[in-house]
């Protein structure tokens, strides 16, 4: 027993001295003095990002280096001082390097997440890890204690203070609390305002993500809080943080005389090289093409002026070179200065796409057997679907019976494109839009169901411009790339969307003005001098216009909308995006040869004489026309519909022509669809509003007259307002009015419209 008691003293003796030599050796490492180089202001590479000609748009860092200039505690702002002191460390002054209070918050919540999630950091551990990189665990968090101790012994609070302030990481390359100031507002750190000081003091947690170039609204909501902080630090009253709050989050003359062009371009790679681990370089050549994004800029500002009226307030535009993928041009709003929303970045957020996703769903057909001949159904139909009936109908609100597959896609009617969603299923749709490159459609294929072909989905326009350049790279997606190509660089793998024969199909049927008159007219916005590809999308309630066009050189996709999701006044992608996907594609064809689009005899297709109607071999009473088709798929016999000077439609698609017939007030419906399909106005719908379009002689200015439904015998009479109507388009008039329709059995159906 007294030699265990022996051998217990031994170990406490032995313990007790180790923790002795211990204590002692880091009281001597603590006192030490510190290297004076560890001290001294870094001297890191300027970042400056540059055009493909090597024009300058911006530099991220000044021209001295990462650190603007290191500016003196005296120099800068008190207010911008007491903010920092009010979100990062309010006890800065009480403790020495370590907050005793926050460090046990912090134990408490990291036992319970059995991880280190709060490190209690104050403003001298932050700095001692800017000045040693440390990583964050329970041994990089006690190394960071002993590095704020030897600091808080080597320096007083002001130094600590001062090298925090010109250390700070503030997001976009910039570096410290001068740098930071001069980047958002085009201020110095001594002549900040209280909003100012704030938004600088709430970037510290998370700079890269809540900076107020890449998300306002984060950044709005730290400014709040590191307000509400200072309020309960009682350095301002309740009065001076509400004005503060109403200050706007940037100035219209950031980086001082730097210059700060294609501001949402630069501002997504600013982010991409600090959260990537990209070499550190002085300066980045990117791909953008700077005359070319300035003339795109004027033509989106132009834009929204002649859209101003119709209730748009927003554009945008992308270019991106077809066999580099190099991004030309990227308008991500109107005017990146003009309000917080001018900072929302369009090419990047996510809205619906309208028709633009048709397509990928046509080329995925083309794979799968389908021919632009092929009759699909353009008629009424309700689908069963796991979230109830299912009722799609075309922008025209009418059917158009049996149509070709090459005029389904290039008028962009609806229903044969649910119907072909509904033959091949969604989830294979959905894989094709994945294979290009539509990665913001992350939800199931059950979840989008049929609607997916319309566009129910959410993607990006850059996502739909490389989409679409996929078209023109003969089926194949690969990324994009914001640096200028080296002359000889190989081209990454791609991986392939859809046969390079079904792709050239595809833009031959996008490119063909006489395909697309049944739905958009003679005149449109898609006519070039040059082959063009050219689609429009337009989501529900008019939100959101899209337009996208292709050649064999470049990409151009176009929106035009309003950010904050407001319906526009009856606007289309052919009325509000296309016209600036024209102008867009001609300033880039000035400074890009267009080239020409990939013909579909060169990937093996031959050219076969068929019959509009049927698709098949055209016969010597046939209306004629040329198509393209895939050997082996050609029709193998001529048209059977035209026989004696008649038309004589096959059974089987015999109800759909008797259903087009009914839509079109023409003829009588089975009994079967009289009871499924009672009697009514299929255009305009009651509740209906339009607008008289300005400048646009009233002759053209109408709408369609259409009824459906049991008509009974004769053609349907028209009224409005109680007068009789013997045309089938109505002219346009100006107040509410009351639309009749009466069947030849003398039913009836009313609906309300009105006409501003």
């Amino acid at each position: 027993m007294l030699e265990a008691r022996h051998r217990r003293v031994r170990v406490l003796f032995g313990t007790l001295t180790t923790l002795g030599v211990l204590t002692a050796a880091t009281g001597i490492w603590i006192t030490r003095p510190i290297d004076p180089t560890l001290l001294a202001p870094p001297a890191h590479p300027a970042l400056v990002l540059q055009d493909r000609h090597g024009l300058e748009l911006r530099a991220t860092r000044a021209a001295d280096g990462s650190l603007r200039r290191w500016v003196s505690l005296a120099e800068m702002d008190p207010d911008l001082i007491a903010a920092f002191l009010a979100v990062e460390d309010r006890r800065f002054y009480q403790h020495h390097g370590v907050d005793l209070r926050a460090v046990g918050r912090a134990v408490r919540g990291n036992l319970r997440a059995r991880r280190v999630v709060s490190g209690a950091s104050t403003i001298t551990m932050q700095l001692a890890r800017m000045l040693r990189p440390i990583d964050r665990s329970w041994l990089g968090k006690a190394t960071q204690v002993l590095w704020a101790l030897r600091l808080e012994h080597a320096l007083d609070k002001q130094a600590i203070l001062e090298q925090y302030l010109n250390r700070v990481p503030l997001g976009q390359g910039a570096i410290g609390v001068d740098a930071a100031a001069a980047l958002y507002f085009g201020a110095s750190a001594g002549e900040v305002s209280v909003g100012q000081a704030a938004l600088l003091a709430g970037l510290a947690r998370m700079p890269s993500s809540s900076n107020p170039l890449v998300s306002p609204s984060h950044a709005s909501r730290r400014r709040t809080d590191a307000l509400a902080r200072l309020v309960q630090s009682r350095y301002i009253d309740a009065t001076t943080a509400a004005n503060a709050r109403a200050e706007p989050l940037l100035d219209r003359g950031p980086g001082g005389s730097r210059p700060f062009l294609a501001p949402h371009f630069t501002t997504r790679v600013a982010s991409w090289i600090e959260r990537s681990d990209a070499p550190p370089l002085d300066t980045w050549r990117t791909s953008l093409d700077l005359p070319l994004q300035s003339e795109l800029e004027a033509e989106v500002g132009h834009a929204v002026t002649m859209l101003r009226d119709r209730g748009a307030r927003h554009a945008a535009a992308v270019v991106l070179d077809n066999q580099s993928g190099e991004v030309l041009a990227w308008v991500g709003s109107p005017d990146f200065w003009a309000d917080t929303a001018g900072q929302v970045d369009m090419v990047v957020s996510r809205r619906q796409p309208g028709s633009a996703l048709k397509p990928f769903l046509y080329g995925l057909a083309f794979d799968r057997g389908y021919t632009p001949a092929s009759i699909l159904p353009d008629i009424a139909r309700v689908y069963q679907t796991a979230s109830g009936p299912y009722s799609p109908r075309n922008y025209d609100r009418r059917f158009h019976g049996p149509v070709r597959a090459r005029e389904a896609l290039a008028s962009s009617y609806n229903l044969p494109a649910v119907e072909l969603v509904d033959r091949l299923g969604p989830a294979s749709l959905l894989h094709a839009l994945h294979d290009a490159g539509f990665a913001s459609l992350g939800r199931s294929a059950e979840y989008y169901g049929l609607g997916l072909a319309l566009g129910n989905g959410d993607v990006t326009l850059l996502e739909l411009a490389n989409g679409y350049r996929a078209l023109g790279a003969g089926g194949i997606w690969r990324p994009y790339r914001w640096t200028a190509a080296l002359p000889g660089e190989v081209s990454p793998p791609g991986r392939r969307v859809m046969s390079e024969r079904s792709a050239a199909l595809v833009l031959d049927i996008l490119a063909d003005p006489v395909a697309r008159i049944p739905g958009f007219g003679l005149e449109t916005p898609f006519d070039f001098p040059f082959p063009v590809a050219a689609k429009t999308g337009t989501s529900r309630h008019f939100t959101d216009n899209w337009a996208v066009g292709v050649t064999g050189r470049f990409t151009v996709a176009v929106w035009a909308g309003n950010f904050s999701g407001r319906p526009m006044d009856g606007v289309s992608g052919v009325s509000g995006a296309g016209p600036l996907l024209h102008r867009a594609i001609l300033a880039v064809a000035r400074r890009y040869a267009p080239g020409t689009l990939p013909s579909p005899e060169s990937v093996g297709a031959t050219r076969v004489t068929i019959c509009r109607l049927s698709g098949l071999r055209a016969g010597p009473s046939c209306p004629r026309a040329e198509e393209w088709f895939a050997p082996g798929t050609a029709p193998d016999h001529e048209c059977d519909w035209h026989r004696d000077g008649a038309v004589s439609v096959p059974a089987e698609y015999a109800e759909w022509a008797a259903q087009l017939q009914v839509a079109a007030g023409v003829a009588r419906p089975t009994p079967a669809a009289a009871a499924a399909a009672p009697f009514h106005i299929v255009s305009p719908v009651d509740g209906d509003r339009y607008r008289i379009p300005p400048g646009v002689p009233a002759r053209f200015a109408t709408v369609p007259l259409r009824a459906a439904g049991a008509s009974g015998r004769g053609r349907v009479r028209w009224f409005v307002d109680g007068a009789p109507v013997a045309v089938a388009r109505w002219p346009l008039a100006s107040g509410r009015h009351v639309v009749r329709a009466v069947a030849g059995n003398g039913q009836m159906a009313e609906a309300t419209i009105e006409v501003d």
